[in-house]
């Protein structure tokens, strides 16, 4: 039995495998706790498409983090294609830029009431937590987003406190670079744990090597929570 007193409804978990079988044992073993997922470049490149659908068809949360960069045409086009997935929330990139953003907003909102679906979330990715960014960076290109209105920002951990002060609850702020004390850093430079990033105001967190590289998914879940 999990720790039900945990926000295991505000984990995401990145499925960067390129085994379907080990994906799906993730899967299995985590959605009952009600965590969602994240299909990013690695697993999105090798079973496409219907990796996404096949786990949405069934309830699943599904954040599908391609980091969209490009002229908007293209942006909004892809966009529609994600919302046509069902996706639960996906990524652009802020340094696209503020027209771009709005596009995407815009053929969203239009995708999702034509086809009765449920609108994804538009989370805008600020700078990797693997590089070094300063404080004024990151909040320019959290401005942007600000702009163009779309739901959130991927950020660090050590920038959660300053979004927030400046937007309020304006953005929804999801943070990767989250490490309990046993994990190794690996290449991330801007890390904290679950603990630090929920108490600065995280809204969720996501967490692939520290969870998918272990062998007892569940337990590897509960450990970085507990931290």
């Amino acid at each position: 039995m999990t720790n039900q007193a945990l926000p295991w409804k505000k984990l995401i978990v990145a499925l960067d495998l390129n085994s379907e079988e080990e994906i799906d044992e993730v899967v299995k073993l985590l959605a009952p706790e009600k965590v969602k997922f994240k299909i990013g470049s690695i697993a999105f490149t090798k079973f496409g498409p219907e990796l996404v659908r096949k786990f949405t068809k069934k309830g699943i949360d599904i954040f599908v983090d391609l980091k969209l960069y490009d002229i908007p045409n293209t942006m909004k086009e892809t966009a529609s294609i994600i919302t046509e997935m069902a996706a639960w929330a996906f990524t652009v990139h802020t340094k696209a830029g503020e027209e771009a953003l709005i596009a995407v907003r815009d053929e969203v909102a239009k995708c999702a009431k034509e086809k009765d679906i449920r609108k994804p979330l538009i989370l805008g990715v600020t700078e990797l937590t693997s590089a070094t960014a300063s404080l004024a960076e990151v909040l320019n290109l959290v401005e942007v987003a600000h702009a163009a209105r779309i739901d959130g920002v991927i950020a660090s951990p050590q920038d959660l406190q300053a979004i927030k002060a400046k937007f309020k609850n304006a953005l929804k702020v999801i943070t990767p670079g989250i490490r309990s004390p046993l994990d190794e850093k690996g290449d991330q430079k801007r890390i904290s744990t679950a603990k630090t990033a929920f108490s600065n105001g995280a809204d969720y967190i996501v967490v692939g090597r520290p969870i998918i590289s272990r062998k007892d998914y569940l337990k590897a879940a509960e450990e970085v929570l507990s931290y």
